[in-house]
């Protein structure tokens, strides 16, 4: 199976099933002198994690997850940073009716007609539950961002559920009470209203989609290639990878096909210090208004990048479904009893911004922006804060020992003494 590895330069690579022994992802490509905590990765895992409230899955996974290589006293050392998150909770038992029966709208049938066989367990490889290893990865570029000299900020909130749609909020906004409820809507009366209706599906047997909205601040300008490396096209790749993934948008987005091309031109104007949302100097032209989301000719501007990530409704539901079993030659009804979300944006939340930090810090190190070899930017530097110390003192019952030149000559005799 191809398709396991995303990034350039910061480039992780996946692996695990959703019903395995356990999920993981090995980061290549992390400059070394980075001040790695577990603490922080863990903190975007339990984000994620499921049972976390009452409208997400009841599966009680922990999501703990252990570093197993890539770091030594607690900085990276510019080698591939292994991370490992057990599966705990599996009961695999509830999918078997659906072995070669497959469930309406699932990659049952695609994954068996693709490989002639599949893990079947919880939807194996093509579990959202996969995603676990982004946010750890994610969760490792946002400390390299926040540690460099570049003040790169990220957020998302969930912005509609089914038609309840959230009014525009600011990014002071976002940041205040993204995270005050269960949906992570940043509006607060809005997200009564979603919970509710997410109650409402999930007692009726059903589920139903939404979207979220996400900005990008403090990202420099000049970072994206024409074409194939667009920043744009490289973002998309990373959301609609994102299991249930129906529209991703930028800028005006949807909206920018009723609007004339006079309206959505921005006029350029030199930068007075008054834009405390573009990275720029006073001087430097800037555009006026932002209805492109920080992206021209798919380079970023400086500007915040802005937009949306849609999801259709969860398709593994309780309610009776068709289907037909190719091993009996007969149809089939199906119920699919498990623990699944009635709504994917609120858990989907921080694989969004996980996304949009590596895609990000993959760019900033393919534009020099960042030292792709050790955060400090001192190449040929080898005494440095984060260097291991050498022991003062060699214990006496080491293996190994070192002495000095002058202390191995003042006890042989006389030797070196011509």
């Amino acid at each position: 199976m191809n398709g396991n590895q995303f990034g350039r330069l910061f480039r992780f690579t996946t692996y695990g099933e959703s019903h395995g022994e356990a999920m993981g992802c090995t980061v290549s490509g992390c400059p070394a002198g980075v001040e790695i905590s577990e603490e922080e990765i863990q903190y975007e895992l339990d984000r994620r994690k499921p049972g976390q409230s009452m409208i997400t899955t009841s599966r009680g996974e922990p999501d703990e997850v252990s570093v197993k290589s890539g770091t030594l006293e607690g900085y990276t050392t510019g080698t591939p940073i292994g991370m490992v998150i057990q599966n705990r909770d599996a009961r695999s038992g509830k999918y078997e009716p659906f072995v070669t029966a497959p469930r309406p709208s699932h990659g049952d049938y695609t994954y068996s007609a693709k490989f002639g066989t599949r893990n079947w367990g919880g939807g194996g490889r093509s579990s959202a539950r996969e995603t676990v290893n982004w946010v750890a990865a994610g969760a490792v570029a946002k400390q390299v961002l926040r540690q460099s000299d570049h003040d790169v900020r990220v957020k998302a909130h969930v912005n509609q559920i089914g038609d309840i749609e959230a009014p525009e909020v600011t990014w002071e906004e976002m940041l205040e009470h993204a995270e005050d409820n269960e949906v992570r809507c940043a509006h607060p009366e809005t997200a009564e209203e979603m919970r509710d209706a997410i109650d409402r599906y999930q007692q009726e047997g059903d589920s139903i989609g939404g979207s979220i909205y996400f900005e990008c601040r403090g990202v420099p300008r000049g970072l994206g290639a024409p074409r194939f490396d667009s920043f744009a096209a490289r973002m998309g790749q990373a959301m609609f990878s994102i299991p249930a993934t129906t529209a991703v948008e930028y800028g005006l987005g949807r909206e920018a096909r009723s609007v004339r091309g006079i309206d959505r031109n921005e006029d350029w104007e030199f930068d007075d210090g008054s834009r405390e949302d573009v990275v720029s100097d006073e001087g430097d032209p800037v555009p006026v208004g932002n209805d492109h989301g920080g992206l021209q000719g798919g380079i970023t501007t400086g500007e915040p990048i802005y937009g949306e990530v849609s999801w259709h409704a969860p398709v593994s539901i309780p309610r009776t479904q068709q289907t037909v079993d190719w091993a009996t030659g007969e149809t089939k009804e199906a119920q699919v009893v498990g623990r699944h979300d009635p709504s994917l944006p609120p858990r989907a939340v921080p694989v969004v911004e996980a996304m949009l930090r590596v895609t990000i810090l993959d760019f900033m190190l393919l534009g020099g922006r960042i030292n792709p070899d050790r955060l400090d930017d001192r190449p040929g530097e080898y005494d440095t804060p984060y260097h291991p110390e050498s022991p003062q003192n060699d214990p006496d019952d080491a293996d190994t020992e070192t002495r000095t030149i002058d202390e191995e000559a003042g006890g042989s005799d006389g030797a070196g003494g011509n």
